[in-house]
């Protein structure tokens, strides 16, 4: 999973890269250049705690989220078109957190020179959607040739393809997000190779001064979540050892690091979820797309699992726990056998049977 960081400057992009890293890249204005950060964050989950002081394993290996926090984008960028470097990088994310300027600071101005979260979000999605807008119209351009020419491809999956990028451009020309337009399994693979920039889901963070209250805005395209939270306090509490990070968020009167809000919303967002493999060697979480088979779930682990695939011995999570432990799971019988279309529920505690 790869989410990229991305935000009008001075928003405090990199302040929230920071706080979900616990690192200390430099904040402030990047002009004219793409600049990137990237970290890889273990995903905080405490049933892979219970599960490792139950096994007591050699290793224990939490899922993984890659972190890019992108500098680059600026008002009127997608005008004159997106850099190559910088269109790149945005195409390589599987989704955006965007992050939002709610806080006033004399120190820093805003470009804008004023702060307004809702112009400032309608910047950035209209930078998107005209970027999207020119590559729809070029693909339409280039299918309509295609059609006149003749030859080649089958006449009737040019016209498919065709009225769906047809379907976009009225989406886009209403600056409407891709997201919000609805299309089949079909039509989805005929999108294979194309990084449309507003199909990509968005977590869209509301990023406050300490104590300051959220404002009431409404962010209701499909596959979008938003979230406030205090960036600046985050990333402090981010830098601090465990036991003084958890005075300052009692303090603060925060439940939980935004490090862990922020990872929930994006699994909740891209449609993931967490299995489980189990023993004394290892403990650990595996991530899979909400809805995958017991037989994707084992190329997760090791291509030689899926290919020599035979069952898959399935316990949940809660049962498991509320069982004891594997010895006394197996002794009642509790572990079933699935097959290869078995689908795998978040928290299944999985081991795979194979033969190569």
């Amino acid at each position: 999973m790869r989410l990229g960081i991305i935000g009008l400057p001075l928003s405090g992009k990199t302040t929230l890269f920071n706080a979900l890293t616990r690192g200390s890249a430099p904040t402030g204005v990047v002009h004219g250049k793409v600049e990137v950060h990237t970290a890889v964050v273990d995903v905080p989950d405490p049933r892979v705690d219970v599960l490792s002081n139950m096994f007591k394993p050699k290793k224990t290996i939490y899922a993984k989220v890659t972190y890019a926090d992108i500098a680059g984008l600026e008002s009127g960028a997608a005008k004159s078109g997106f850099s190559g470097t910088l269109l790149n990088q945005l195409t390589q994310m599987d989704g955006f957190i965007h992050v939002v300027r709610c806080f006033e600071d004399e120190a820093v101005p805003h470009p804008a020179g004023s702060v307004n979260p809702l112009r400032d979000i309608a910047t950035l999605d209209g930078e998107f959607v005209l970027n999207d807008l020119i590559a729809v119209e070029r693909k339409l351009e280039r299918l309509t040739d295609e059609r006149r020419k003749g030859g080649g491809r089958d006449r009737a999956v040019i016209e498919r393809e065709i009225q769906l990028f047809e379907r976009f451009h009225a989406a886009l020309s209403e600056e409407k997000p891709l997201r919000d337009v609805e299309i089949t399994a079909e039509e989805e693979k005929m999108l294979a190779g194309y990084a449309l920039l507003t199909r990509k889901p968005v977590l869209l963070v509301l990023n406050l001064s300490e104590g300051q209250a959220a404002p009431a805005i409404d962010y209701p395209h499909a596959r979008s979540r938003l979230v406030a939270l205090q960036g600046r306090l985050e990333m402090d509490i981010a830098q601090l050892p465990p036991d003084e990070a958890q005075v300052f968020l009692q303090e603060y009167n925060i439940t939980e690091p935004s490090l862990n809000r922020v990872i929930r919303l994006s699994y909740d967002l891209l449609g993931l979820q967490s299995f489980f493999t189990v023993g004394a060697d290892e403990v650990r979480a595996w991530t899979v797309r909400r809805g995958a088979t017991a037989h994707e779930a084992a190329g997760e682990i090791h291509s030689d699992l899926q290919k020599g695939f035979i069952r898959a011995e399935v316990i949940s999570y809660e049962e498991l726990i509320a069982l004891g432990g594997m010895n006394e799971a197996k002794a009642k019988g509790k572990l079933r056998l699935e097959g290869k279309d078995y689908i795998v529920q978040d928290g299944d505690i999985v081991h795979i049977r194979f033969n190569i």
